[in-house]
């Protein structure tokens, strides 16, 4: 199965977020694309011709969790953008949010301390779904400390291609953009 990057034009013109900045990183995302591609077949021909045991194919390898999730975070991102209307306060995700963090309000304060932190990387909101808890993670790199067995619902990244053409070091100007475009409904629609 050959991967296809999707296209998500449709966010061009998005409040807060200039065109040079979202064609550059669709132009990342779909390098991250065609990586995840040319990995697989490449690991899939050294399978055929039994080269399973060299130090190359085990660097492939590993380099495949930071394509593959570079391709996946980039599209669950774009994905959960473009929305134009608040949380709805009575929406399932919203009811969750308060029961795991007190409110809304204070999941909101600490999903932005977390994508506020030192570092590039990603801020995610999990969903645990051995116990259907709320949690907000930082993940450093595409292809490390993602949390087993969790589901992604909202997807913000922090690494500079992200804002600084648009923001440059102001990244809470970022935050604040992010924020006023989410699409509710894409974040929701991953609950379990």
């Amino acid at each position: 199965m050959t991967y296809a990057a999707k296209d998500y034009a449709k966010l061009i013109g998005m409040a807060g977020f200039g065109e040079t900045l979202l064609k550059n990183h669709f132009t990342l995302y779909q390098g991250y694309v065609t990586n995840t591609n040319k990995l697989l077949d490449t690991l899939d021909q050294m399978l055929k011709d039994g080269k399973t045991a060299t130090p190359e194919f085990a660097e492939m390898k590993r380099r495949l969790g930071w394509e593959f999730n570079g391709m996946r975070l980039h599209e669950l991102y774009f994905e959960n953008l473009g929305g134009k209307a608040p949380l709805d306060a009575g929406s399932k995700l919203a009811r969750k949010m308060a029961e795991n963090f007190c409110s809304v309000q204070a999941w909101e304060t600490e999903f932005k301390a977390t994508g506020s932190m030192r570092g590039i990387g990603w801020a995610v909101l999990y969903e645990d779904a051995a116990s259907g808890r709320l949690i907000n993670f930082w993940i450093n790199e595409h292809d490390v400390a993602h949390p087993a067995g969790c589901t992604p619902l909202l997807i913000m990244d922090v690494f500079e291609h992200a804002f600084m053409l648009d923001y440059g070091l102001k990244r809470a100007d970022y935050i604040e953009a992010f924020f006023k475009n989410i699409d509710w409904q894409a974040a929701e629609a991953r609950l379990r």
